[in-house]
């Protein structure tokens, strides 16, 4: 019985694979245990895209993979290179965050997603979190490396305000962070966030209250700003 998938695609002339949007093609492995036989994949093939269905885990028993973005515009950022012993197809949502691809031929072991029925709540609650938390980095290592300094702005404002931490009734957020702390987290200068800001409150984009409370008056303005539409 076929008891995982491994997706293969098609590579680019020079051995390097299409990346999102490739044409997948659906591999069975029979295995008895899904934790026991590894399976091999060549150099520069794609092991799921962006957007696939997030039905697998993969530990890698020798070789190197890498994890990356494509931005909708083409730019693509690498969010991670893996090793022997590492785990990568972790996430919470139902779609893998980003593409794998292998950069050598590749030793693979392929599990099934945990099923929270079958764990401690306490456990389940703990590997959400974590997946969580490595979909942040995923996002956070796009963010840095192909954006914009505005297009960095744009996104750092649009995250805060999809938290509830620190949200008001009225739709307010709370700009918690200085302006330094700003442009540390997203590798600017003060100089450059606050021109950012002051231009987005030129545009109309962004109201602050006081100088730390804001909202968005149109928020699909703003994500047209951001790099991901």
């Amino acid at each position: 019985m076929p008891t995982a998938i491994l997706a293969h695609a098609e590579s680019r002339p020079g051995g390097t694979s299409t990346g999102k949007g490739a044409s997948l093609q659906q591999i069975n492995i029979s295995h008895e245990s899904t934790d026991s036989t590894p399976v091999t994949v060549r150099e520069h093939e794609l092991v799921f895209a962006e957007g696939d269905a997030a039905h697998q885990r993969y530990d890698i028993v020798d070789g190197a993979v890498m994890l990356f973005r494509v931005l909708p515009d083409g730019r693509r950022q690498l969010v991670e290179l893996l090793g022997p012993g590492d785990m990568f197809g972790l996430t919470c949502a139902s779609e893998y965050d980003c593409s794998a691809e292998t950069l050598v031929a590749t030793r693979l072991r392929v599990s099934h997603r945990l099923d929270c029925s079958q764990v401690p709540a306490a456990i389940c609650r703990m590997c959400g979190q974590l997946q969580k938390k490595v979909a942040e980095l995923h996002e956070h290592s796009v963010v840095l490396g192909r954006k914009s300094a505005m297009e960095k702005v744009v996104s750092f404002l649009l995250r805060l305000a999809s938290m509830d931490t620190g949200r008001r009734a009225n739709g307010h957020v709370r700009l918690a962070m200085t302006r330094q702390e700003m442009a540390d987290y997203l590798g600017l200068t003060i100089e450059t966030v606050s021109r950012s800001l002051s231009e987005l409150r030129r545009r109309g984009l962004i109201v602050f209250e006081k100088a730390d409370w804001f909202h968005i008056p149109d928020a699909e303005a703003m994500e047209s700003l951001s790099g991901d539409r």
